[in-house]
C-alpha cells in the first residue's frame, strides 16, 4: 500500500555454421576423434551481435524515457529491472530532498511485474518509471493540495493526464510536493515541508511544480508531471536545470473529479498539465501521451502535434528586456549564447521587442487575482499558513481590484493580447525569452516581504507569468551553469505550435548538452 511520507520524505524502498569433420584415414581406427570446433562465420557473427538488443549507457536511472522504454520494448532489460534501478535512486536521493512526498513504490513493482507479463508492450511509455504532481486526482488517494485540511479529498477517479499515462504503461513511482494550493513559486508546506533543489540546497527548486523538477533532476522517474497557471512547470524546470514544455491550453485534458466546484473560467483557460523531463525528445514524448482525448474537459482541443514548417531560415526573436527590468550579467550571457546557439542551427537571430509584455503581465495578474478573490480566497485563507498569506498578499497587492465592469474590459484586453502575439508570430514564429533575469532566489524568498513577492514575479520572471494569459505554449531549455546553478531560456510559440518551441529547444540542446549530468557527478 502507498505510504504517505513526513519531514522529510522517507522511500522504501544466430546459429553457427560448422565444417565437416576430416575424414578418418584408417577405417580400423577404435575411438574417433571428435572434429575441430567450427569457428563462426564472420558475416554470420556481426549479424548476430547486430540483432542483441543493446542496453543504453549509464545506470539505468540515468536512461532517457526514449531509451528506456525501447530498452524494455526489445527484452533488452525488464520493466521491473527498470522500476527497481528508480526506486533504489529515490531511496538514495529522496530523503535529503523531499521531492516525491507520496511513496508509491509497492505498487509500482506491482505494475512493472503486470506490465512485463503482458503481452501488449506497444504503449509508448511501457514499463517507464514517471512521478506525479500532488494536484490532481489518482484514484484512491487523497488530494490534498499541500494543505493539510484537505487529507479528507480522495480522488474517485484518476485525472485525465494520470490516465493517459497509465494507459501508455507508465510505472509511477509516486507523488511530488507542491505548495498550498499549488499558489506559490516556492515549494514548501504545513504536510510535507520544504522540497531541496539538488544543485543547491541554498536556492529554490521553483513551484508549483518544483517538486516534480527537483524529482526529475535527481534521477527519480524519466519524466514528472507537473502543470502551470503562471510559471509552474517553467520556473521550476530553469531552477532544476531540465527541460519542459507549457502547452497551449486545450492541448493536453485536465480535470479533478474530487473538485468541490468547477474552476474560474479564466483560471481554466489559463493553466495548462504538463511534462519535465531531462531532455527534449522525452518532453516531446510525454506530450505526445499526455495529449490524448479525455471527453471529460469540455476544452480539450484535438490539433496536430506538428503543424506546416515555416519559411527557412526560421526567424527568431530574441526578447528585448524592457527598461524596468534589471538583468544579471550572467543570464544576459545565456541569452546570448543560446541566441548563437540557434544561428549556429540555422536560425536567424534578432533582437526585437514584443508585444506588450509588461502590459501582458498586468492582464493575468489581474485576472487571476481578483478570480481567486472572489471565487475563493476566503476558504483558502482559512485553511493555509502564515508563509502562504504573505505570499498571497504579495501577488494581491500587484493586483488592480476590478468592479464588474472592470473585470468585463480586463478579459477583453486578453483576446487584444493574443492578437498582437499572432500577428507577431508571423514575421518571427518562435520568441527567445528569459526565464528569469536574476540569479534564482533562496528557497523561501517569497515570504519575505510583500515587496519581495512583487519584484519576483513581476521583475524577475515577467516573461514567464504574462505567456499563461496569452495561453501560448512555452519551452524551458537549460543553457549553462553559473556558480553551480543552471540557467535556462524560454522558447515561445503561436498557439498549437509545440513543435516550433521545442524544435528551437532541441537545437540549443545539441550544442549545450544535457547539463543535468554535471548535478550527477557532483551528486555522487
Amino acid at each position: 500500500m502507498a505510504k504517505t511520507a513526513k519531514k522529510p520524505a522517507k522511500v522504501k524502498k544466430a546459429a553457427k555454421t560448422a565444417k565437416p569433420a576430416p575424414k578418418r584415414a584408417a577405417a580400423s581406427a577404435a575411438v574417433k576423434k571428435p572434429a575441430p570446433k567450427a569457428k563462426p562465420h564472420p558475416t554470420l557473427s556481426a549479424k548476430a551481435a547486430a540483432a542483441k538488443p543493446r542496453l543504453p549507457k549509464g545506470p539505468v536511472w540515468q536512461w532517457s524515457a526514449v531509451d528506456t522504454a525501447a530498452a524494455i520494448r526489445s527484452g533488452a532489460v525488464s520493466s521491473v529491472e527498470v522500476t527497481e534501478a528508480h526506486i533504489a535512486r529515490m531511496a538514495e536521493v529522496n530523503p535529503k530532498l523531499n521531492a516525491v512526498v507520496v511513496d508509491l513504490s509497492e505498487d509500482a513493482l506491482k505494475a512493472a511485474r503486470a506490465a512485463d507479463k503482458s503481452r501488449n508492450k506497444t504503449g509508448l511509455l511501457h514499463g517507464v518509471p514517471v512521478t506525479i504532481k500532488e494536484n490532481v486526482d489518482y484514484q484512491g488517494r487523497p488530494n490534498p493540495n499541500g494543505v493539510p485540511a484537505q487529507m479528507g479529498i480522495i480522488a474517485p477517479s484518476d485525472a485525465p493526464v494520470v490516465r493517459n499515462l497509465k494507459n501508455a504503461g507508465a510505472i509511477v513511482l509516486g507523488l511530488t510536493n507542491t505548495p498550498e494550493f499549488s499558489f506559490r513559486g516556492f515549494t514548501d508546506n504545513p504536510l510535507h515541508g520544504l522540497t531541496l533543489n539538488p544543485w543547491d540546497a541554498e536556492i529554490t527548486c521553483g513551484g508549483s511544480s518544483g517538486g516534480a523538477g527537483a524529482a526529475v533532476a535527481a534521477g527519480i522517474g524519466t519524466i514528472a508531471h507537473g502543470n502551470d497557471i503562471g510559471g509552474s512547470l517553467r520556473w521550476p524546470a530553469h531552477c532544476n536545470g531540465v527541460v519542459t514544455i507549457k502547452p497551449t491550453q486545450g492541448r493536453i485534458p485536465a480535470y479533478n473529479e474530487s473538485a468541490a466546484a468547477e474552476r474560474p473560467l479564466l483560471a481554466h483557460l489559463m493553466s495548462s498539465q504538463g511534462p519535465l523531463a531531462r531532455s527534449v525528445a522525452d518532453v516531446r514524448l510525454a506530450l505526445e501521451v499526455m495529449s490524448r482525448r479525455d471527453p471529460r474537459d469540455p476544452w480539450w482541443v484535438p490539433a496536430p502535434l506538428e503543424g506546416d514548417k515555416p519559411r527557412r531560415p526560421i526567424k527568431v526573436a530574441l526578447a528585448k528586456i524592457p527598461d524596468d527590468m534589471e538583468v544579471d550579467p550572467a543570464v544576459e550571457a545565456a541569452l546570448r549564447q543560446a541566441a548563437d546557439h540557434l544561428e549556429r542551427s540555422g536560425y536567424r537571430v534578432s533582437e526585437v521587442e514584443v508585444p506588450d509584455i509588461s502590459g501582458v503581465w498586468q492582464t493575468w495578474c489581474d485576472i487571476i487575482t481578483n478570480e481567486v478573490v472572489v471565487m475563493q480566497e476566503a476558504k483558502m485563507l482559512a485553511v493555509t499558513s502564515e508563509d502562504f498569506h504573505k505570499a498571497w498578499g504579495g501577488m494581491r497587492a500587484k493586483a488592480e481590484m476590478l468592479d464588474l465592469a472592470g473585470w468585463m474590459n480586463a478579459t477583453a484586453q486578453r483576446s487584444t493580447h493574443i492578437r498582437a502575439w499572432q500577428l507577431f508570430f508571423e514575421d518571427y514564429p518562435v520568441v527567445l525569452a528569459p526565464t528569469t533575469v536574476k540569479p534564482t532566489p533562496g528557497p523561501r524568498d517569497d515570504t519575505v516581504s510583500a515587496e519581495r513577492v512583487r519584484e519576483i514575479f513581476f521583475n524577475e520572471i515577467r516573461f514567464i507569468s504574462a505567456i499563461n494569459v496569452l495561453g501560448l505554449p512555452g519551452a524551458v531549455v537549460p543553457v549553462t551553469v553559473h556558480h553551480n546553478q543552471p540557467i535556462g531560456v524560454q522558447l515561445i510559440a503561436g498557439r498549437y505550435r509545440e513543435d516550433l518551441a521545442l524544435d528551437a529547444a532541441a537545437a540549443i540542446e545539441k550544442r549545450a548538452g544535457m547539463l543535468v549530468r554535471q548535478l550527477w557527478d557532483r551528486m555522487s
